[in-house]
């Protein structure tokens, strides 16, 4: 395989065997295909001064073990850059990339170029150390060790279809690498932030949209979070704590600056910002502090039909992500009771529902200790409690099972529970 540090700064010969200059980059086109072709290299040196000038790929010979056109010097047209093209040495080489197959960051440590037909191409990225050895001119001497402890040494090529470069200076060249980020679970997205230094980090979530970045935001340390939208416009930070969950909002919120705290609920809308103070309104530590407001409930003594039809029409069962349960209360927005998601999809249509419903659910008040709600929830094997107000009976939110035990298990290993729960 060729690989650009073979080329780079190599001497550059025409068709009679007369130098040029030295190859100082390579351009390859259409980057969002598996095989960018290149495209033109760039000469600097004999003649050109300190300028740059194009070599056309139609040029090109070969690569390698020397660079040789197949056409004289003076024959050679000119190629003018499109502004498409894509500098490998300038741009890519020792940049931190996405590697979307294994969901990671990593640093670019050479690129490899093959023929493919009649062309040079651009076909993967090394992140391997081979690849730092093989600039420093050691490569054969890794190999002998290598062979010397008896291990083989792996070439650590991730194919260029399945990385995604962030250029911060091109944010035409970042919104195609944005379309193959926002595929990825937004764990990986988030994790992925949280690697990326904060330069190309903050490129990166300029090309996010807000639903997205709240996700993705939703499974960071909070450390991560409040770095985020601390370096964010106000406007656009109230915008993505608006696409978060209350409950994950009125966290982010609670460790921020009570300054900044205020200026982002001012900027968000009445209803959300309403939902996360009625939140910021009780101690961090308890079922309050911890509930969301986004939950399914329906009127009692609807048939199973209806309520299917009913929730099919709720907002609030639309924003609920964790639809297990379909909470029952009556005029007052008391509970009443609590019938399972599969209860309710397997009873007939036409089925009064009251032998399926809990009518005596257990229940937590907004003031019920963390530790006692995820105790609660453990025994009882429960996958979210609802929380109600103990005078009245109405119910304010539940309680989802990531959240309750979060005082019980570390976040790292929080965020790694199902997103049903």
């Amino acid at each position: 395989m060729l690989y650009v540090s073979q080329v780079q700064n190599r001497q550059v010969w025409d068709a009679w065997g007369q130098p040029i200059g030295r190859c100082a980059d390579v351009l390859v086109g259409a980057v969002d295909q598996a095989f960018p072709p290149v495209k033109a290299l760039v000469l600097r040196g004999n003649g050109s001064g300190n300028g740059e000038r194009y070599i056309p790929a139609s040029c090109i010979s070969s690569l390698y073990p020397s660079i040789i056109l197949n056409v004289p010097q003076e024959k050679c047209p000119s190629y003018t850059p499109g502004g498409d093209e894509l500098r490998l040495i300038d741009r890519v080489l020792d940049r931190q990339i996405v590697d979307t197959e294994g969901r990671r960051v990593v640093r670019v440590n050479d690129l490899q170029l093959a023929r493919v037909g009649d062309q040079y191409c651009l076909t993967g990225v090394d992140v391997g150390g081979r690849g730092l050895l093989r600039r420093l001119g050691v490569e054969r001497l890794g190999q002998a060790i290598y062979r010397l402890l008896g291990r083989s040494w792996q070439t650590g090529v991730i194919p260029w279809e399945d990385v995604a470069p962030l250029h911060q200076e091109d944010p035409l060249r970042l919104r195609v690498s944005h379309d193959r980020i926002v595929q990825l679970p937004p764990a990986d997205l988030a994790a992925i932030l949280n690697d990326l230094d904060h330069r190309t980090g903050a490129a990166l979530m300029e090309t996010l949209s807000n639903e997205t970045l709240a996700d993705a935001l939703e499974e960071s340390p909070s450390e991560v979070q409040v770095a985020v939208l601390s370096h964010m416009e106000p406007e656009r930070a109230a915008d993505v704590l608006e696409e978060m969950d209350p409950d994950e909002a009125a966290d982010l919120l609670a460790d921020l600056p009570e300054k900044t705290s205020e200026q982002l609920l001012s900027l968000m809308e009445d209803d959300e910002a309403a939902e996360v103070r009625s939140l910021l309104a009780y101690p961090e530590d308890s079922a309050g502090g911890i509930m969301t407001t986004e939950f399914a409930h329906a009127p009692i003594g609807l048939r199973a039909g209806e309520l299917l039809e009913y929730l099919r029409r709720s907002e609030d069962a639309q924003d609920d992500e964790a639809m297990y349960y379909i909470y029952l209360v009556d005029e007052n927005h008391r509970l009443r009771g609590v019938i399972s998601l599969r209860d309710l999809v397997m009873a007939p249509p036409d089925a009064d529902l009251t032998p399926w419903i809990e009518s005596d659910p257990v229940t937590v008040t907004p003031y019920t200790p963390q530790e006692e709600v995820a105790y609660i929830v453990a025994k009882y094997d429960l996958l979210a409690v609802p929380v109600v107000e103990p005078e009245s009976g109405k119910l304010l939110g539940i309680v989802t099972v990531d959240d309750a035990v979060d005082t019980v298990l570390p976040t790292a290993w929080k965020k790694r529970l199902p997103r049903f729960f």
